[in-house]
């Protein structure tokens, strides 16, 4: 399925009834558009992407002025409704970009410095176990280089609270039982930890949650009206959902079930947010054309060195994708139960945002997913 739409955006589109719990799909595509489509290139790469992921996959792209989008396979099983980019999901590590423009408007504020010790913000938390909150730096939480050991909550969560969320104090504690990976400064290593800590640090300087401190001051600005940093307990999907699921691919068929209620306070500031790919694209635009952060915060965020890798880096909460094309791409992905997801901008307003409704535990298809984000970016050119 492919559509066309200027600024003014797509009409919402309703998805069919929920259907069983564990069903077998074959994993041939949906027929393609027209011979004539001028998205080809990224039809073909979606499609390969899809038969590697989840029951459908869609992607919203274009530049300043138009967006388009495709959209192969079913947001909900059994059901022909293929993935519309005004649909929710759970867009996973994507919030650690939310999180990390929320700290440089601290920044911006002067409430924050970017090579204070975290210890001067949150005194005793990053601490024990041979960690030094003294040797650790707000820049080093940013830039996954605070040498925190790597941490997945949802597989190793902490105990929850009475009403079954989880606090930030008692996710980050869980986290830094694991020791120290390397000296603070010295490797990059991406640690959920880290974006917990700083979720911490926004409580701390703001004197509110983390997701208020998020609504106020990033999403409600922008008008992000399909985006949501929920509250802890809130399991809710809002309307028109994007259905996730848990599966496997065997041969030509795949097995889906759909993935288990769960709190995302697990995640908070690294991993709890939902919105659409309109809304993401809207974001990283903003962001990246200096509506959010100041221009010399901006510039901070984009700094990679000492967290390059082959064909980008990582920022303060941003990821640099170097393209085929020429120039860069800056963004993020995110995964968390039953999806897979990644946006990426360029400077001159070129945007793609991807989805797929499932996160596979083995054979992710990261090298598909990129050639998405790169062939859409890099159409005629």
């Amino acid at each position: 399925m492919v559509r066309k739409f200027g600024r003014a955006g797509l009409a919402a589109a309703g998805l069919g009834a929920a259907c069983a719990m564990l069903v077998v799909l074959p994993s041939a595509a949906q027929a393609a558009p027209a011979a004539a489509d001028p998205h080809a290139g990224t039809l073909a790469a979606l499609k390969t992407f899809q038969s590697a992921a989840g029951p459908g996959a869609g992607v919203y792209a274009g530049d300043a002025t138009n967006s388009w989008s495709l959209s192969v396979g079913t947001g909900t099983i059994n059901t022909n409704a293929p993935i519309q980019p005004n649909e929710h999901y759970r867009i996973g590590s994507q919030t650690k970009t939310f999180t990390a423009a929320t700290v440089l408007q601290l920044v911006d504020e002067g409430k924050v410095s970017l090579d204070a010790p975290i210890e001067k913000y949150l005194p005793g938390v990053v601490d024990g176990n041979g960690y030094d909150g003294n040797a650790i730096t707000v820049r080093h939480l940013l830039h996954q280089t605070s040498g925190v050991a790597a941490y997945e909550p949802f597989s190793t969560p902490p105990a929850p609270d009475a009403d079954g969320s989880y606090s930030l104090q008692a996710l980050v504690r869980e986290g830094l039982k694991r020791a120290p990976a390397s000296a603070p400064g010295t490797a990059f290593l991406y640690s959920n930890t880290n974006y917990l800590s700083l979720g911490m640090l926004v409580e701390k300087t703001t004197g509110t949650a983390v997701h208020e401190a998020v609504t106020n001051r990033i999403i409600r600005p922008l008008g992000l009206s399909r985006t949501v940093f929920p509250a802890p307990g809130d399991h809710s999907l809002p309307a028109p959902p994007v259905r996730g699921y848990h599966g496997v691919r065997i041969g030509g068929f795949s097995f889906w079930s759909r993935v288990l209620d769960y709190d995302p306070s697990v995640f908070s500031s690294a991993g709890a947010m939902i919105s659409t790919e309109e809304d993401l694209t809207k974001f990283y635009q903003a962001l990246i054309g200096g509506k959010v952060v100041s221009p010399a915060a901006l510039a901070e965020m984009e700094k990679t060195a000492g967290a390059e890798f082959d064909g980008g880096g990582y920022g303060l909460g941003l990821i640099r994708r170097d393209l085929p094309c020429g120039g860069s791409a800056w963004g993020h992905n995110g995964m968390v139960p039953g999806y897979y997801t990644q946006s990426m901008v360029t400077a001159d307003g070129r945007h793609v945002s991807v989805v797929t409704n499932a996160h596979l535990a083995s054979n992710i298809p990261a090298a598909q997913m990129d050639k998405v984000v790169t062939t859409a970016l890099c159409e005629n050119r």
